[in-house]
């Protein structure tokens, strides 16, 4: 459930009409809604209540400060992927204690930042990184806690490029090899074993491959126990999707019952990553038509929202479902909806029945929380568009607009060239 819904024709985000937020920031703009935030990670928290559990929320779907720190309030942590994401949960407030360190390409740079900062542990995805993180841990003085990913060749049935757990992905260690990577860490004393950890994928729809992994996990942990290792975190990462158009995810309790009914005999934090299911359909692009144009075979909506702004629909061929700001107009056409980027890909939808627009008309485009803004980008010298957190009646400017100087105040022109 979402907290954007008409009232008298007009759209709103929780108390506040939308074109109220319009008329002081402009457009493209993305808004958030703290109340479906609230309630996602509510709802998500206490379907783990029965067992012990650690739901570190994932930077990298929504990294605004104000977002983690709001989730933060509510006790999550961080599973972040980059020493950027780390000093985005740090300064959000987030428990170092709280935070995992993901990813396949840790610096000895973020690795000695992270820890420093003392962080609950690193996730491991290859043999080489773990013997840096021993370096790096060895130089400090410091006990470096760790989980080997495992790669646990289940297939999560999603977009290829948001599937990270079969063989052929870039993540993770292979589960043959992981028995033996654990036993080579015993030569190592600032290497410190805590866990072990798996993510699958993105956008995960059923239950079975989050089982599936689970069960894999479940006996690489008993044979490590067996071995003498004392073990206390099971990561068993994020991925749970959400509904863009006619997805069926499962609720959150029902992947939480299939996940405690399968990890029943382990004596384990479980480590939950949530990102998308969090902040997914907690957020909006508003838009503007800019024109409306016509050739022989089709009618363009064009908007100034573009594919730098949000890269889904052109990256992975997403659907975003897109409603007007007002609904005034009963009548409907085909059209596709594209921005003002030089590319054939800049669209947002193609050959999609919507209500009837005209210039200077708005149109939000839904389930934009996720792995949009993150994602967004400077291409075509286009400046990011603002952030809006709204709570109740109040709104906030959470990202102030960027301008054009901002893009140019880190270059510089060669005196030879004045």
């Amino acid at each position: 459930m979402h907290y954007f819904e008409y009232r008298n024709g007009e759209l709103y985000c929780e108390e506040v009409p939308v074109k109220k937020i319009l008329k002081e920031v402009g457009t493209p703009v993305y808004i958030y809604s703290a109340k479906t935030i609230k309630r996602h990670f509510k709802v998500f928290r206490e379907s783990f209540s029965k067992i012990d559990h650690l739901i570190c929320y994932s930077v990298k779907a929504n990294s605004n400060i104000a977002i983690i720190s709001l989730l933060k309030q509510l006790g999550s942590g961080a599973d972040i992927v980059s020493a950027g994401e780390l000093k985005r949960a740090l300064k959000a407030g987030i428990d170092p204690k709280k935070i995992v360190f993901s990813g396949v390409g840790k610096t000895p740079e973020e690795i000695e930042l992270a820890l420093n900062a003392d962080i609950l542990m690193f996730n491991v995805e290859s043999l080489e990184e773990l013997e840096t993180l021993g370096e790096v841990a060895r130089r400090l003085g410091k006990k470096a806690p760790f989980a080997l990913r495992v790669n646990p060749d289940v297939d999560p049935q999603t977009h290829p490029y948001i599937s990270t757990g079969l063989k052929k992905s870039k993540f993770g260690i292979p589960e043959e090899f992981v028995i033996e990577a654990y036993k080579k860490t015993k030569k190592n004393s600032y290497l410190h074993p805590i866990g072990i950890d798996a993510h699958i994928g993105s956008q995960i729809t059923s239950i079975s491959p989050f089982v599936d992994a689970l069960s894999r996990l479940k006996k690489i942990w008993e044979e490590l126990i067996s071995l003498g290792f004392e073990l206390k975190y099971l990561d068993i990462g994020g991925g749970l999707g959400i509904v863009y158009e006619n997805e069926e995810p499962p609720l959150p309790q029902e992947y939480a019952d299939a996940i405690i009914k399968e990890g029943r005999d382990l004596e384990a934090t479980i480590i939950l990553e949530p990102g998308r299911v969090i902040v997914g359909n907690a957020g909006i692009l508003v838009t503007k038509v800019l024109y409306t144009k016509e050739n022989v075979l089709k009618k363009f909506v064009i908007v100034d929202a573009g594919m730098n702004d949000l890269i889904r629909p052109a990256f992975y061929q997403a659907y975003h479902k897109i409603i007007p700001v007002e609904e005034k107009n009963l009548e409907y056409e085909v059209v596709d909806v594209v921005g003002p980027i030089c590319e054939s890909s800049d669209f947002f939808a193609k050959e999609r029945k919507l209500p009837k627009v005209k210039k200077g008309d708005f149109l939000a485009i839904m389930s934009a929380g996720a792995y949009g803004f993150v994602m967004s980008s400077n291409y075509n010298s286009r400046p990011r568009p603002p952030e809006v957190l709204v709570d109740g009646e109040d709104y906030y400017v959470i990202r102030k607009r960027e301008t054009i100087e901002d893009l140019l105040a880190f270059e510089t022109i060669p005196d030879k060239y004045l």
